[in-house]
């Protein structure tokens, strides 16, 4: 038997209408001719004709309404189809391989390809790979950000699955199937994007300068040019900033407040801070050129908090040495300039002051632990025993945290084991120094501000009480909520800064000799024999510690070389590597040596005697990791160097450590980076 189409629901009862009037109307004749038989007879054949005609209708009228519902049907689907090829939304359908199968007008317009476009969507865009797709395996949609020729995108990718139609499918067999389509749209967002940098360029940015030198600028020359050479400075600044729709504002003599835009700091950053330079070349017959500081805070959430950050710029600037700009936002800090050293300064005020507070502090508490960094050096160990001698001068238990000694400070560590004149006790491990640890204890570090480096980290969580003595400057990561922070880079090291302190914290203070020994030690190592960073007060600390009974004999006996280590040690030097023109290079092979890295350091400090050399980089293989000792003269900031490294250190000294690379590997990221700052003037 054949099958026809047929009509349903109210249309279907719409059409039939008629004919269940008729219905009625048969009723209705029937009580007629009850009552009368003529008039029944006249309804009757007037019901015959009504049913003729309505019957006749409905059989004429019906295919013609069925032709015209599937018509309007077909017109409907095509009006949608119409719709969905024209719409202004980007729109494709992928395969579940990511197969491009259907494109939209839009589509096709934004990927410049034809209908019919059959390759995969990672041909238009290559981020988006066949793993990033909704798949069968619980990733229903997927979202990315794509840029195409300069506009950016953001793709939504949705699976459609086709299960239900293959399973009412007369087709195909929909037992077990899961086949499924990727719809794909785009929505342009350049606009918005443009809007809202636009309104990020527009945000406000606080910053402050700060005179690095401005007293010592002015005591270089003449009393009736001072006015004149200030006067200049204060054109160059305000000439400047405003030069970047900027506003200025001095607030003391040698501070000043700038407000610019965001956009500003960018163009800034590219001409990195050429203030900095130009301030210096102000000069009317001073013989100091002035330096400054430059620290600003962006992308805060509200001005204060930009105030706020500059303010920990500046100081972060002045930390580091001065001569520099720091830009600190709530993810991020960036460094520029640093290129010279720092100027000493003449006076002993702060030293004085900070000597008095760390008085007061450990004689707060009832026993003082000292600590340095990890594999500490002479002048970490000789800092940590002048700390020893002032809390036992204060009548306070000392502890120093070595948890092990390297061979490099042994000679100066046998001074002590074993001397009746010291407690047994005077050098512990990291585990009996967090059992001492507590709200009693004052914690001192010296010669570190990386707590990731401290000999025993754990401690600057269990101590409430910490002081920070540190002459190296500083870098992202330092110790926080110190109760006293004395960071001065402009000493030589650790130990010049405590044989300061020492004369301050008691009045007529002894030292012993090995203590004197220790800290004379720890100054000419890190100066190598007075040579490197070396000031006015640097010589005042030697002798006040010569005075003390240090001696220079038993100091240099204290650090003779092994003939194995001597022979590994010339043989880095004879390896090296003259690089560009001005860094020498080399890699120190001293595995069977129980302290290599102090070889390569050594090293390093040969190969600046070198004619030409401005800056040498030795490189050491030890306990897995790469240990790069990096030197220089005055010429090259090896700081900054190292610090892109993942290091830090002084202007003329500074090192780094890296991990899971070979030698050769890390020669290579060191020559880039070299040529990286050399291209970019940063050195």
């Amino acid at each position: 038997m054949k099958k026809r189409i047929r009509l349903k629901g109210r249309i279907k009862t719409y059409i039939q209408c008629c004919i269940y009037l008729g219905v009625v109307l048969a009723c209705v004749d029937v009580g007629v001719f009850v009552l009368d038989l003529r008039a029944g007879a006249l309804l009757g054949a007037f019901m015959i004709v009504y049913f003729a005609i309505t019957l006749s209708l409905y059989f004429y009228n019906k295919p013609i309404i069925m032709n015209e519902l599937i018509s309007f049907a077909t017109e409907y689907g095509q009006i949608q189809k119409k719709l969905l090829r024209e719409l202004d939304l980007p729109y494709a359908l992928l395969d579940d391989d990511g197969k491009v199968i259907w494109t939209n007008i839009a589509f096709e317009t934004i990927v410049h390809q034809p209908k019919g476009y059959r390759k995969s969507i990672t041909s238009l865009f290559p981020t988006v790979t066949k793993d990033r797709l909704p798949d069968d395996k619980g990733l229903d949609e997927a979202q990315y950000e794509l840029e195409y020729e300069g506009n950016e995108y953001v793709a939504k990718f949705k699976k459609v699955s086709l299960k239900e139609m293959a399973e009412s499918s007369d087709m195909i067999d929909a037992q077990d199937y899961d086949g499924y389509l990727i719809a794909v749209y785009l929505y342009d967002e350049t606009a918005l994007h443009i809007a809202l940098q636009e309104v990020d360029d527009q945000s406000l940015a606080v910053g402050m300068i700060y005179l690095d030198n401005y007293d010592e600028a002015l005591d270089s020359v003449e009393e009736v040019r001072r006015s004149l050479l200030i006067a200049l400075i204060d054109r160059k600044v305000n000439k400047y900033i405003s030069g970047f729709d900027g506003i200025c504002k001095k607030l003391e003599k040698d501070k000043y407040l700038i407000i610019m835009r965001k956009r500003s700091i960018a163009q800034l950053q590219e001409s990195r801070f050429e203030l900095l330079e130009e301030v210096k070349t102000v000069n009317i017959g001073n013989e100091m050129a002035v330096t400054i500081s430059i620290g600003i805070g962006l992308d805060g959430l509200t001005y204060a908090q930009n105030y706020e950050f500059a303010r920990n710029a500046i100081d972060l600037a002045l930390g580091r040495g001065g001569d520099q700009a720091v830009i600190k936002a709530p993810e991020s800090i960036t460094y520029y300039g640093g290129k010279s050293q720092q100027v000493e300064k003449n006076t002993r005020v702060k030293a004085r002051v900070k000597a008095h507070a760390l008085r007061e502090i450990i004689t707060g508490k009832d026993q003082v632990l000292v600590m340095g960094h990890r594999m500490p050096d002479a002048d970490s160990f000789g800092a940590s025993v002048g700390i020893y001698r002032i809390a036992q001068t204060l009548g306070r238990k000392a502890h120093i945290v070595l948890n092990e000694v390297i061979p490099a400070i042994q000679p100066m560590v046998e001074l002590f084991r074993g001397n009746p004149e010291y407690e047994s006790d005077m050098i512990i491990g990291n585990q009996q120094a967090v059992e001492m640890a507590g709200n009693s204890t004052v914690l001192v570090v010296v010669d570190v501000n990386k707590p990731s480096i401290t000999e025993c980290p754990d401690l600057l969580r269990f101590c409430k009480s910490v002081v920070v003595l540190d002459h190296h400057r500083q870098g992202t990561e330092t110790i926080e909520n110190a109760t006293l922070s004395y960071v001065e880079p402009y000493a030589s090291s650790a130990c010049e800064m405590v044989s300061e302190i020492l004369q301050y914290t008691y009045d007529n203070i002894k030292i012993r000799a090995e203590e004197a020994d220790c800290m004379y030690s720890g100054i000419m190592i890190d100066t190598n024999n007075y040579m490197i960073k070396t000031g006015v007060r640097t010589f005042e600390a030697a002798a006040f510690l010569r005075r003390s009974g240090a001696d220079v004999t038993r100091v240099r006996k204290l650090f003779r070389e092994d003939a194995q280590g001597y022979k590994a040690k010339a043989d880095a030097v004879s390896q090296a590597e003259i690089y560009k023109q001005y860094f020498a290079i080399s890699i120190c092979t001293a595995e069977d040596l129980p302290s290599p890295t102090i070889i390569g350091a050594q090293a390093a400090n040969e190969l600046l005697n070198i004619r030409g050399v401005k800056a040498s980089f030795v490189l050491t293989d030890y306990q897995g990791k790469i240990y790069i000792s990096a030197r220089s003269i005055d010429e090259i900031n090896v700081q900054v160097i190292m610090e892109r490294m993942g290091g830090g250190g002084h202007l003329s000294t500074a090192a780094c450590q890296m991990e899971g690379v070979s030698i050769i590997e890390a020669m290579g990221a060191l020559k880039r980076t070299i040529d990286s700052m050399l291209e970019n003037n940063e050195l």
